[in-house]
């Protein structure tokens, strides 16, 4: 990258900002826009980003309008009649993905991509502070601030290793080169893109044929996924239960979890997890396997589970008492839910568990509202909001109600957002999971506050 000045549309996305994060860390110059201020948005500017709110080419900084000297970075969420797009693609600009720009970036280094309908962002994680805690070391482009560095970008001076959430949105990962990939789940999303399930797994299919010879692919035991890897790359498989890397003996209980991890060749007992969630037990398989394939040894791989604090925003505590839980969880799509209200329940037997659902994007919501019914039917309550738009424009006749009408429990109630802190005050709460990838997060310091004035 031999440009002077980096702009970004969106620079206040997850994925943006550690791309932005890591262009200033490398002495280049950073501006962009973003469509609302926030604490990530915030920290950019802190560090030296100029970031403006207002689609308007006026507001762009004179410096970064010569294409000669400026590469334009775009989020796929940007719209298309987006002004200052337009300008940049009418004016000679290179404009290119964020997907595009990572994938320059893991072409010099050994990349490691987790990939997944879901889970990539836990898996991607625990690896990075695996290997980060380890003789090894990495660079790291997360898709959620992780807590133990409070960053969603870990960079190193000394280590050729580069762990990416690899997004298989708008087939942005297929713009990376991995050294070694992860594949958790190939579960269908994401129909606004792929139009099927067929198409959504050839996606995954040719993700894998990216790893380059001498690599290495780890994907989940049992997933619908005919991998396409080239010649000298080696496949495993992981599982909670079964497969080349797998657990045994787990014990669960006393707020601890604890199991022994089998690798292909030797077997290291009693490993606990820093964040005691079920479905890190697999989670943490998988991303244990690409440390230990990179040379991770035992005592390493031990001391980073027991440490690792998770990231924001994924399966996050933020009152945690005998008579009082909050939890805090990314969870979109319907298996995703359906793990997290599992693990609340397996975590809190004998507790009543109060859902607040946020569905994301009209699209998702139209294409899977069974399996969102069935997977919220697994609360003891549930409390329903508007759908969250993101990208998209309405579809006619599509809201939340059509998840909220197919839903079996009978304690259930469907609201607006601005609603949802007057339904708490009314509400006995034991444990309350929040859910969704839209702003629902925002409202945590008020959810907190009504919770712990009853």
């Amino acid at each position: 990258m031999d440009y002077k000045n980096i702009y970004f549309l969106g620079i206040g996305g997850i994925g943006m900002s550690n791309l932005a994060r890591y262009f200033i860390s490398r002495g280049k110059k950073v501006a962009g826009y973003d469509r609302t201020e926030t604490s990530l948005t915030d920290k950019l500017v802190q560090e030296g980003a100029e970031i403006h709110y207002v689609d308007d080419v006026e507001l762009i900084p004179a410096d970064f309008k010569n294409p000669e000297t400026t590469l334009v970075v775009f989020t796929p969420a940007v719209p298309g009649e987006h002004s200052e797009l337009n300008f940049f693609r009418n004016n000679g600009f290179q404009v290119v993905k964020r997907a595009q720009a990572l994938g320059e970036i893991t072409k010099s280094s050994k990349a490691i991509c987790c990939a997944g309908t879901h889970g990539k962002t836990t898996t991607s994680s625990m690896t990075a502070h695996i290997l980060k805690q380890s003789h090894l070391d990495c660079n790291a482009f997360l898709g959620g601030i992780l807590k133990n560095y409070d960053n969603n970008l870990l960079l190193s001076e000394k280590s050729d290793l580069t762990v990416v959430e690899a997004d298989e949105y708008d087939r942005s990962f297929h713009w990376l080169h991995p050294y070694m990939a992860l594949i958790t789940s190939v579960d269908p999303d994401h129909l606004d893109i792929y139009g099927t399930e067929e198409e959504y797994i050839k996606s995954f299919e040719k993700f894998t044929s990216l790893i380059v010879p001498g690599g290495a692919l780890v994907m989940k035991e049992g997933i619908k996924l005919n991998p396409q890897v080239k010649s000298g790359v080696t496949v495993y498989t992981y599982s909670m239960d079964k497969g080349d890397f797998h657990a045994e003996n787990i014990r669960i209980g006393n707020g601890t979890i604890v199991f022994d991890f089998v690798t292909p060749t030797e077997k290291f007992r009693d490993i606990e997890l820093g964040v005691p969630v079920k479905i890190n037990i697999e989670n943490s398989v998988g991303s244990m396997a690409l440390a230990w394939l990179n040379g991770a040894t035992e005592d390493e791989l031990r001391l980073a589970m027991a440490t690792f604090q998770g990231a924001k925003r994924r399966f996050d505590f933020h009152i945690k008492t005998d008579d009082l839980v909050l939890i805090d969880d990314y969870a979109h799509h319907p298996q995703e839910l359906a793990a997290s209200i599992e693990s609340v329940k397996e975590l809190y037997p004998g507790k009543k568990v109060t859902g607040v659902f946020q569905p994301h994007l009209y699209s998702r919501t139209q294409d899977f509202a069974d399996d969102f019914a069935k997977s919220l039917s697994l609360l003891d309550e549930l409390i329903l909001l508007d759908i969250y738009p993101a990208r998209e424009l309405p579809i006619e006749g599509v809201t939340s109600r059509i998840i909220f009408d197919k839903v079996t429990i009978s304690d259930k109630i469907l609201c607006s957002k601005n609603e949802l802190l007057d339904i708490l005050k009314t509400r006995k709460i034991e444990v309350l999971l929040t859910v969704g990838a839209g702003d629902i997060d925002q409202l945590l310091p008020q959810i907190e506050d009504v919770l712990l004035k009853k």
